[in-house]
């Protein structure tokens, strides 16, 4: 970090674009298009570089995050969604990015809804059931975290 503004790459898993359309029980009506500029103003209000990704595509997710590493990005937030169950490629991938700080974010509680990730093993840390305020707290948790470890 040392001067230069941090960069964070936030991965919006298979179905995320859908936001504010689809499970509007369980996920709300916020769209996607909403949660991106309420994720760009806490950018601009805590001074880092945030870049948000959609896909549907396992394999475009994977893409994503070797080119965020070759591009020098501080951190990486995703919300695997569609990919929490079957993911272990991207888990992999994550793996292979040695010492790329990942917190993995979910608008819901998955154990209340017996979900078990996939690629929690890979995670920092994960914050989920608090709705979309889950993305803000994960957002911070890694400023949190690259702070600590950069001193």
């Amino acid at each position: 970090m040392g001067g230069a503004m941090t960069k964070l790459l936030l991965i919006q898993g298979a179905n995320m674009a859908w936001l504010g359309r689809r499970q509007p029980e369980i996920y709300g009506t916020t769209t996607a298009d909403q949660l991106n500029e309420m994720l760009q103003a806490h950018a601009d209000e805590h001074d880092y570089d945030l870049d948000i990704f959609y896909t549907h595509v396992e394999g475009e997710a994977i893409g994503r995050v070797f080119k965020g590493v070759e591009e020098g990005i501080d951190g990486l937030v995703m919300n695997p969604a569609g990919f929490t169950y079957r993911g272990e490629a991207l888990r992999d991938c994550i793996l292979d990015c040695e010492g790329l700080p990942y917190i993995e974010v979910h608008i819901s509680n998955l154990a209340q809804r017996g979900i078990k990730s996939v690629l929690a093993s890979a995670a920092d840390g994960m914050l989920m059931g608090f709705g979309l305020q889950s993305y803000l707290l994960a957002l911070d948790a890694m400023l949190d975290l690259l702070q600590k470890r950069n001193g």
